[in-house]
């Protein structure tokens, strides 16, 4: 019987070309060989990858933040998020980072809840979403002063239940909202046992060549 499991299984590229070289991501188009199945031309964002995280209190109330997306002219509730765009740092660095730039808080304890791929028809990205407890306030002469979108992003604590109905409601269309808490509902329903280390290694990836 064969398990769910994906596996890294790259074709070779015989040409790729920088279609547009972005602020942040950048357009590729590659040429593919699939071989009895011939060559095809591909066209994709090459995405520097992110990371999510999930924070929970005592109660099992979910940290989420509202804010404004462009590309979809809405404000999304999404957890604490953000690129792994500094070079050489690890996902988990990234994501201590990111919770405590956005929400002025610190956890004790993490776990990887989800690893998933965005679009992976259309991008390259990978998202690592972590599950934390422990919460703690970052000393206010530490904390991070936000910018941009971030800067008017609201905060709110949601019963973890309460979010999933409103995923499955289609309420709350956030990628990693959506892994992220009904992979936290399903890891409650465990007992929560069975979470991998925050350390744990990251599923096979490839380089941009192939």
């Amino acid at each position: 019987m064969t398990e769910p499991r994906d596996r890294v299984a790259p074709r070779p590229v015989l040409r790729s070309e920088l279609l547009h070289d972005g602020m942040i991501w950048d357009v590729v188009r590659d040429t593919v060989d699939l071989g009895e199945a011939g060559t095809v031309r591909r066209e994709y964002v090459r995405h520097s990858g992110a990371v999510a995280v999930i924070a929970l209190d005592d109660g099992d109330r979910v940290l989420l933040l509202q804010q404004y997306r462009h590309p979809v002219r809405s404000e999304l509730w999404e957890p604490p998020a953000g690129l792994l765009d500094v070079a050489g740092e690890d996902p988990w660095t990234a994501a201590r980072r990111e919770l405590a730039e956005e929400t002025d808080l610190t956890a004790d304890r993490w776990w990887v809840l989800a690893d998933y791929l965005t679009t992976p028809g259309g991008n390259d990205e990978r998202i690592r979403v972590y599950l934390v407890r422990g919460l703690r306030p970052v000393p206010e002469d530490e904390r991070h002063d936000r910018e941009a979108e971030e800067r008017d992003m609201v905060a709110r604590w949601f019963p973890l239940d309460e979010v999933v109905e409103a995923v499955l409601a289609g309420q709350v269309r956030n990628p990693s909202t959506v892994v992220g808490v009904l992979a936290a509902a399903a890891a409650k329903a465990r007992g929560w046992s069975g979470l991998r280390p925050a350390d744990a290694a990251l599923p096979g990836a490839i380089s941009p060549e192939g």
